[in-house]
């Protein structure tokens, strides 16, 4: 984890980066908000900012989203009363951290605002056979594609193959290419010059230079701009890259994951992807099975979400019933791990029994159901000839007609706009997350939302 320390702080500074040393953190100390956003523009990355509550910490926040510079800021004070920590959270610091420093607060707060679950569970035989070729292939400096359905832990398995990498103690730099806009994404990637255009108030250091020396994952690539494919496959090719608004161009060594959710294969055939950038890519290809395909682990998963959510919600963990299990199982799980995610938080907040019970499961009916999970048992199996049991059969058939009366009079737009909003609910008001599930890019699904507000629709919010 790398650290970033703002401010003096009384000396009690160095007290505070040596224990984050002492976990594994590489610190850095910067003087003020303002030195500390200038070497984050220059590479100097950081995966959170530990902040004096003296400092403009609300400045910062707005500097940072301004310019899409992705880091969570703790506040950090001492002897400060209570009001001034509630106004950071409220300007946007994630945390407080009350000062002289006491190390096992300090290293829960760390880890809790820099958490991403890098937890692989991998018990049934289809996911063991996927982290065997990531166990092989890891070490090498071959570029990987990952593809698989969306919410299937594409990026997890990227930062599990840094982690086992050579490269595993040099940066791992992630970037979703779906989420920036097209006249952003090149500035992102590949940094600017200060007057490159309008808004580049300063020079800025793009993710291959950050990456430089370590592992630099282009998540969801196929959202691309063929445009920037072009650029994009120069640089692999060359192992330089050209900032805006200059012509020096500068060397990298990093190496690339890339992941996608769509078939590549069918993309270059209608010309959406560059079949020479494709091939350069999938040099590896780790294709992550479905949840569905991999029923063995849905149960172990659920476990590790709920004490997840449990501890970080400050209520009791509790073991999953046989029956929610059952209920689990059953379930079709179009989402992936993030619907099974979503839905495990949701449990542990509204169980009202010892264990959570299965009316603590709210699953999408069948419209999100589509496909039978394998670890459905063989009641829930379909026979050789493609058909279900009679009573299955008559039991879509009534839930088949149900969904479609209740369409009945509505316009597509109307059961597009309800579709949007509640998976957008569905998915917490994670708006990267919905889209995914939709099949649709941020972009779209940002254009919709703001002409479903102006037309006076609850949006819902995120968290």
């Amino acid at each position: 984890m790398r650290l970033m320390i703002v401010g003096q702080l009384e000396g009690y500074i160095s007290a505070a980066g040596k224990i984050a040393l002492q976990r594994g953190a590489k610190v850095i100390h910067c003087e003020d908000t303002i030195e500390a956003l200038g070497a984050l523009r220059n590479g100097k990355g950081a995966d959170v900012v530990m902040c004096d509550i003296k400092q403009k910490i609300g400045q910062l926040v707005d500097d940072l989203e301004k310019e899409r510079i992705h880091v969570p800021v703790v506040a950090c004070g001492i002897g400060t009363d209570s009001r001034s920590a509630v106004k950071a959270i409220e300007q946007g610091a994630k945390e407080y951290i009350p000062l002289p420093p006491d190390a096992d607060l300090i290293a829960a707060i760390l880890e809790a605002v820099t958490e991403e679950s890098n937890t692989m569970i991998a018990s049934d035989p289809a996911m063991k056979q996927v982290m065997e070729l990531a166990e092989k292939i890891a070490p090498s400096e071959a570029t990987v594609l990952i593809t698989g359905e969306s919410g299937t832990g594409k990026e997890v398995m990227s930062s599990f193959i840094h982690r086992k990498s050579k490269r595993k103690d040099a940066p791992f730099i992630a970037i979703n290419c779906a989420a920036i806009p097209e006249n952003l994404l090149e500035s992102e990637l590949f940094g600017h010059e200060k007057g490159a255009f309008t808004g580049a108030t300063a020079r800025r250091i793009g993710k291959f230079e950050e990456a430089n020396g370590g592992t630099l994952l282009l998540d969801e690539i196929s959202e691309m701009h063929p445009s920037l494919q072009a650029k994009l496959l120069r640089v692999l090719q060359e192992k330089e890259i050209t900032r805006i608004g200059n012509n020096e161009p500068v060397k990298v060594n990093v190496r690339i994951i890339a992941t996608s959710n769509r078939n590549l294969e069918q993309s270059v055939q209608k010309g959406e992807f560059r079949e020479d950038l494709y091939f350069r890519l999938n040099v590896v290809n780790i294709r992550l099975p479905s949840l569905r395909e991999r029923p063995g682990d849905i149960v172990e998963l659920a476990q590790f979400f709920t004490d997840k959510y449990a501890e970080a919600n400050g209520v009791e963990t509790k073991k999953i019933s046989a029956e929610a299990e059952n209920k689990l199982k059953a379930y079709g799980w179009r989402g992936n791990i993030r619907e099974l995610e979503n839905t495990m938080h949701r449990a542990i907040l509204i169980s009202l029994e010892k264990e959570i019970e299965a009316e603590a499961i709210h699953i999408q009916d069948s419209a999100f159901s589509q496909g039978t999970s394998s670890g459905g048992g063989e009641a829930n199996a379909p026979d050789p000839n493609g058909v279900g049991s009679a009573g299955e059969k008559a039991s879509n058939d009534v839930q088949n007609t149900g969904a479609v009366e209740a369409l009945v009079g509505k316009t597509i737009a109307d059961v597009e706009r309800d579709m949007i909003i509640n998976t957008l609910d569905h998915c917490l008001g994670n708006r990267t997350h919905a889209a995914k599930i939709l099949g649709i890019s941020i972009r779209t699904l940002r254009n919709k939302l703001n002409q479903y507000n102006d037309d006076g629709a609850a949006i819902p919010k995120a968290g």
